[in-house]
């Protein structure tokens, strides 16, 4: 098969989709070396993050001939070039398929991630609402199948857009391989020297905004047992000042490790050094983070009310996202009491497994080949 991507992600963002699509390509290049897989990317920027496609003659990168405007060539422009390139089967990692594909006789996928944009409208202004809404339902709407990445997201389609079932294919998404390997004694101590943080740590990974939550677990925090600090791992927004204001609230400030741009290289030992990792966000289309905390051997506490029981299984621990006083009765059983973070590390690695690449590859490639080969 030839099969082209939506790619400026894959180039462009360093989380979130960005590693949804580099994760997908890398899997399914490996784990299918006969396909061809075509990057579609109106710039490229080489980073650490994208230089396996180096050791994999299997896929190619695109780029326009011309400079032209990023958002017109990936909606409309890419066309011709999928035409030219004899792709078979083109999959919009993101939401998005180009206008006029279906004028080719090229099949399409389309994977949708969350309708976070939807169900939390307030998050967003209402021009992204709009421009958000109109290219999804269009792509729901020619795409031959579809792939949510989790069970919430499917039916989130189904209520809110009324894409019917058959259509839609769960296919979950794994984590970078870094996760699984496990961190000597010796870099997990630098790391912590680094930033300056002393165990035992709650450790929490995610954008600092609204609807990721932090509030609650800064809440819980100030019930918490003992000298524990909470290490936060992601970028700030306006949110962040509300979330300090209750800092200095609980006097919780000599117990907070703020850390914005950590290197990559530094998170697999961040997660495996800390006591319990803690995900409070109201709404996500899967969790990332969560199934990196399992793969790292960490006990993983999340909120109820999405998806996050699907990445997490069924022996991590949840609470309400509006309940500071269960959450902090949930850290300090994890942190004090070493048969449940034992039996929680055991059956956490057991239950990422069903997220093994080689695995989620099968699932993915379940839903390409029907579509060119569809039986008679």
């Amino acid at each position: 098969m030839r099969i082209g991507y939506d790619a400026k992600r894959f180039f462009l963002n360093s989380t979130g989709l960005g590693n949804y699509s580099r994760w997908l390509v890398q899997s399914l290049a490996s784990y299918y070396p006969d396909n061809t897989y075509l990057l579609y990317t109106p710039k490229v920027e080489n980073s650490s993050r994208v230089s396996f496609i180096n050791s994999h003659k299997n896929i190619q990168t695109i780029l326009p001939k011309r400079k032209a405007l990023a958002s017109w060539w990936r909606t409309k422009g890419i066309v011709k070039y999928l035409s030219r390139d004899g792709v078979q089967l083109y999959h919009g990692l993101s939401h998005e398929l180009p206008y006029g594909i279906t004028k080719t006789g090229i099949k399409t996928i389309l994977t949708v991630h969350d309708l976070i944009f939807m169900r939390f409208p307030q998050y967003f202004g209402m021009v992204s609402r709009n421009i958000y809404l109109a290219k999804l339902k269009y792509a729901c709407r020619i795409a031959d199948s579809i792939i949510a990445i989790s069970e919430r997201t499917k039916a989130d389609l189904m209520e809110l857009l009324h894409v019917p079932s058959h259509k839609i294919n769960v296919v979950y998404q794994g984590c970078d391989a870094a996760f699984k390997a496990v961190c000597p004694p010796e870099q997990k101590k630098a790391v912590l020297k680094k930033f300056n943080i002393t165990t035992p740590f709650v450790l929490s990974v995610g954008t600092i905004e609204e609807r990721k939550n932090l509030l609650l677990l800064i809440k819980a925090m100030s019930r918490v047992e003992g000298n524990v600090q909470l290490v936060v791992v992601g970028r700030q927004t306006a949110y962040a000042e509300e979330v300090k204001q209750a800092i200095h609230r609980y006097r919780l400030t000599d117990r907070m490790v703020f850390l914005d741009k950590v290197d990559f290289a530094d998170l697999p030992a961040l997660y495996q050094a800390a006591s319990v990792f803690v995900y409070p966000s109201r709404y996500e289309g899967f969790g990332i983070p969560v199934l990196e905390a399992l793969n790292s051997g960490t006990p993983v506490i999340a909120a109820t009310g999405s998806c996050l029981e699907e990445a997490g299984g069924p022996d991590s621990l949840y609470s309400s996202p509006d309940d500071d006083e269960d959450l902090a009765i949930k850290i300090n059983l994890v942190l004090n009491y070493d048969g449940l973070r034992e039996k929680m590390i055991a059956k956490g690695h057991e239950y990422s497994r069903n997220f093994d690449d080689d695995k989620l590859a099968a699932q993915l490639m379940a839903v390409y080949t029907p579509l060119l080969n569809p039986p008679r």
